[in-house]
């Protein structure tokens, strides 16, 4: 299971800080799974040149595959042939990314709110990465746009936004599905009734949702049905 944000402000791990769950990280591998989080090439915190490497249109995925199957060459008990992907936002565009340029590697994808096309994105975003929406930089937008590429997709995958979200707004998520729907193919959608970037008070419904999507389709197992989370209390309460 790769966990992934592209950047380019930032990584997959983010802070170099301990953190004992890691977000989702820790929940996905009690339930079975082996997580990776890889800051590939275009992503800050190491060398400038390092960080210049890529862009947003290969979403760091070159490294992400190729750490994968490095670390399970060298752990046979990893099962490569079993590889899953999701992410958040930025990470929501570089899951379906994934699944479309990778469609033989990557077999499950949860895509979170992503802003699939940057031209449809802010300005202040795409054009500080990626230069201004113009002829000289049109074949750039083009190549990072994924609604393109829906027709390769061949796995099992989710696409979730929120229908009030006003920083990727959800039209972006229902580009990659008209043009799934077009070519044909089979996958899965969540839309979250007014909720904005963040999920609210439905987060745990979403994450709840997202472990039984790879426990089902990537684990091959049946998780609990409707299965309720809990809000763990705060001390002292």
């Amino acid at each position: 299971m790769n966990y992934i944000y592209p950047g380019p402000q930032t990584g997959s791990v983010g802070s170099r800080n301990f953190s004992a769950s890691r977000g989702d990280d820790m929940a996905l591998a009690e339930l079975g799974f082996i997580v990776v989080s890889i800051d590939g090439m275009g992503t800050p915190w190491r060398s400038k040149q390092f960080h210049e490497v890529g862009g947003l249109t290969d979403n760091t995925l070159p490294d992400q595959v190729a750490g994968m199957k490095q670390l399970a060459a060298e752990n046979p008990w990893i099962d490569i042939n079993k590889a899953g992907v999701w992410g958040h936002s930025g990470g929501g565009n570089a899951t379906a990314s994934a699944m479309f340029h990778y469609p033989d590697f990557f077999k499950v994808g949860w895509s979170e709110s992503g802003n699939h096309d940057n031209r449809l994105y802010e300005d202040d975003w795409a054009e500080k990465w990626i230069g201004l929406d113009d002829a000289a930089h049109k074949q750039a937008y083009e190549d990072q746009a994924n609604q393109p590429l829906a027709k390769n997709l061949k796995g099992k995958l989710m696409l979730v936004h929120g229908t009030m979200d006003d920083n990727v707004p959800p039209g972006s998520t229902l580009l990659v599905v008209d043009a799934l729907m077009k070519a044909g193919k089979d996958f899965d959608l969540l839309m979250i009734p007014n909720a904005h970037h963040g999920y609210g008070d439905q987060t745990m419904y979403i994450t709840r949702r997202r472990w039984d999507y790879f426990v089902s389709n990537l684990l091959g197992a049946t998780p609990p049905h409707e299965y309720t989370l809990k809000p763990t209390p705060m001390p002292g309460r």
